[in-house]
């Protein structure tokens, strides 16, 4: 009878497979940089993104952050929606709920949906976003310099941050300004916010 001690080791748990959505973004993350004819290096300089985080990005073994696709994006002159919107297969006019695409950074807990996302000769977009409690995403510059936001609250409470001013938005309160710098979005609990975000291009 073979003891304890000398049965097999058990098989190694398989890797779960990686998010579509994230494969998809990767490949699109990889094409801008092949366009643009940058290196990692490069990219990495330009960005402030270490090559590492970089190269798995690229490679869909890790899924960016809200802040590090932030960066890229303004290293691409995309808003994220767009960014997002680039790796759908088939933009349609009519976008049903159940096609919307759902975006996570589930390190710090925030989703984003792009309910009305970019298209050819529209120059706005609808996202709504969700915090949970003591969330807090931070973007040190704008994706795209100008950009026209206005943000309208819909349940919860959310610190914004913008211009070096900070706005406590409760449900049903409104924000509109224009992104030249630093913005910040925090949920202070007790618990999660959920806002509609409409986003002009200048």
């Amino acid at each position: 009878m073979r003891s304890r001690s000398d049965a097999p080791p058990p098989p190694p748990e398989a890797s779960p497979a990686p998010d579509p959505v994230d494969v998809r973004l990767a490949a699109r993350l990889a094409e801008l940089r092949a366009e643009q004819g940058w290196s990692l290096g490069e990219l990495a300089d330009r960005s402030g993104v270490s090559r590492s985080t970089l190269s798995r990005a690229e490679r869909a073994e890790t899924s960016p952050t809200a802040s590090v696709l932030n960066r890229l994006c303004h290293v691409y002159g995309r808003t994220m929606s767009r960014l997002l919107g680039e790796i759908e297969t088939e933009p349609a006019l009519l976008v049903r709920a159940a096609e919307q695409t759902r975006w996570e950074d589930r390190r710090i807990g925030y989703v984003r949906r792009s309910v009305s996302p970019p298209h050819p000769g529209l120059r706005g977009e609808l996202v709504e976003c969700r915090l949970v409690a003591g969330a807090d995403v931070a973007y040190d510059r704008p994706s795209v310099p100008g950009l026209e936001q206005h943000l309208w609250v819909l349940d919860g409470t959310l610190d914004l941050t913008a211009a070096d001013v900070e706005h406590r938005l409760t449900a049903g309160d409104c924000l509109r300004w224009r992104v030249w710098g630093p913005v910040r979005f925090r949920c202070p609990g007790p618990d999660d916010v959920r806002y509609v975000l409409a986003v002009v291009l200048p």
